[in-house]
């Protein structure tokens, strides 16, 4: 019998804030985090716009000697969960450490640092290569790191599946609690890809949104202006853990993770299409034991692309029939941009809120919907609504789709 999983710990570093509370305000009141990029020059770039995180204290989490052997997205993703884990309460020195573990994935890794690292060894030779390069761009490092700092003696790696990485690797994360491999499990996704190969490399794939002029609005899912995506980064990780275990210690509950299931498209590196997701969004359905009806609000991938928007919607409309023009459906997207492999974790934390606080956050810059994009995507304006049941999805190239499903305890 599987055994219930409940969230019980939640942080964030992201375009909208770098602790919970300010990101989360910001969400609801539908500020965007989106600017011109200040991290390199990107004159050279169609698209000169992203969410970057910005006024982060570093210093608060990790030492200036540690921080200089990891590259941005490990620090991102250290520091998300070092605030979930402050967040749940947990004391690693009362806990069996074999029994707690982490999975926080990222979908590209260490760019920044690969980037300098080659300029360093194309200008100044071999013998300039820092010893740490290695361990700071690996993407199991961010579990590894964070386990050395907190005792955590359970299971410890990493999950890589593009934009579905922050997903994925909470959903694998509930497995294993589920199964008796854990009953404490830290989770979600980190990424730092606004750097000139980052950006250079979507910009080509002509994937991002050229909206120079006018970034706060650039990101606008499901609208018929919607020109591409904007790059974000940052890190969103949850702490999940076995529900008896976190209701003997008196734990704060926000919500139980009851769903979760993937699908391969089989169908197109870049290019989705509808069954996929449909197929993912009913395999949580399964999975949770809820029925399609029970379900009253979705956080969508909602990357602000043409072809991806349309994608989801018809998706949602194969899952879920009739019901699905009841949904109300939002991408937090529109204001923090797609953190690629982070996406799933911070929106993970999104959802657990929307479920805990009982409101939708709005999906800003919808100024002319697709018609063709015919549901509630709770335009412009946060809602107070009654959330049971809420379904988040995350799609990544490779055709790979991961949802998952929470509900109110």
């Amino acid at each position: 019998m599987k055994r219930r999983v409940v969230i019980t710990g939640l942080g964030i570093v992201s375009p909208v804030g770098n602790d919970v509370d300010t990101a989360w305000d910001n969400l609801i009141n539908g500020r965007s985090g989106i600017d011109r990029v200040t991290r390199f020059d990107a004159s050279g770039l169609n698209s000169q716009i992203a969410g970057e995180v910005r006024g982060l204290d570093l210093g608060a989490y990790i030492s200036p000697k540690e921080a200089k052997q990891m590259d941005t997205f490990i620090h991102y993703g250290v520091v998300a969960g070092l605030q979930a884990w402050r967040d749940s309460g947990l004391d690693a020195g009362t806990e069996d450490p074999t029994r707690l573990g982490t999975i926080i994935g990222s979908g590209i890794g260490g760019l920044p640092r690969i980037e300098e690292t080659q300029i360093e060894y194309m200008q100044r030779g071999a013998r300039r290569i820092s010893p740490f390069f290695v361990p700071a761009s690996l993407i199991n490092l961010i579990s590894g790191q964070l386990s050395i700092m907190l005792g955590l003696k359970g299971p410890s790696y990493a999950v890589v599946s593009a934009c579905t990485t922050g997903l994925h690797s909470i959903g694998d994360a509930a497995r294993l609690i589920e199964y008796g491999d854990a009953d404490v499990m830290v989770a979600g996704g980190a990424e730092s890809s606004v750097s000139p190969l980052g950006m250079g490399g979507f910009a080509a794939m002509r994937a991002l949104s050229t909206r120079n002029d006018d970034p706060q609005t650039a990101s606008r899912p499901w609208d018929l202006g919607r020109d591409g995506f904007v790059l974000g980064e940052g890190a969103g990780v949850v702490v999940l853990e076995e529900y008896e275990h976190a209701r003997r210690r008196g734990a704060r509950i926000y919500c139980e993770f009851s769903g979760f299931g993937m699908s391969s498209d089989a169908h197109h590196i870049t290019s989705p299409d509808q069954d996929g997701p449909r197929r993912g969004i009913l395999n949580a359905l399964r999975n949770s034991a809820v029925n399609a009806d029970e379900i009253s609000y979705v956080n969508a991938h909602g990357t602000s692309t043409p072809l991806g928007d349309k994608n989801e919607t018809d998706a949602l409309k194969l899952a879920f029939g009739d019901h699905a023009y009841k949904l109300v459906v939002n991408s937090t997207k529109s204001m923090t941009g797609h953190l690629l492999g982070a996406a799933g974790g911070i929106e993970a934390v999104f959802t657990a809120l929307a479920v805990h606080r009982q409101i939708s956050p709005p999906t800003i810059n919808l100024f002319d919907q697709d018609p063709e994009c015919d549901l509630d995507y709770c335009a412009n304006q946060a809602r107070d609504m009654t959330i049971d049941v809420a379904l988040s999805n995350s799609f990544g190239f490779g055709g790979t789709n991961g949802s998952m499903i929470v509900r109110r305890v």
